[in-house]
């Protein structure tokens, strides 16, 4: 009988570790506001450089509803400004995107906005 409680005991420590692992990975995430004050907006298109980025952290896309919206694309849907019935759309003005490891791009895709609405980061 003290050997079954002795294994529930080592499952619920090893249970108890990856959950603070996981909520301190977590607490590290970092939130930027693409655009800084000017928001998701014209000509924002190289506000990523210089920053550092990793997966957790939030894109925060701040714009008047229905004048942009916010669409993750594949790498050849940014380098040509299209989308696919399957990529994700973006409307509510205060949009929020959680950077996934290695390339995330965006693009708004309203007409004539992406060559100067679009965004490339990669994410460590």
């Amino acid at each position: 009988m003290a050997k079954g409680r002795g294994s529930a005991l080592v499952a619920m420590v090893v249970s108890c570790l990856l959950l603070v692992t996981l909520q301190c990975e977590l607490a590290h995430a970092a939130t930027y506001v693409v655009g800084d004050g000017n928001g998701w907006t014209f000509n924002v298109a190289g506000w990523e450089k210089g920053k550092n980025f990793n997966a957790g952290d939030v894109l925060v896309f701040n714009y008047p509803k229905g004048a942009h919206n916010v669409v993750v694309v594949s790498k050849a849907g940014y380098d040509r400004c299209t989308t696919t019935p399957s990529d994700k759309v973006y409307t509510s003005g205060k949009d929020q995107i959680t950077l996934v490891k290695g390339l995330n791009n965006v693009i708004c895709s309203f007409a004539g906005h992406c060559p100067s609405m679009k965004i490339e980061i990669f994410a460590s």
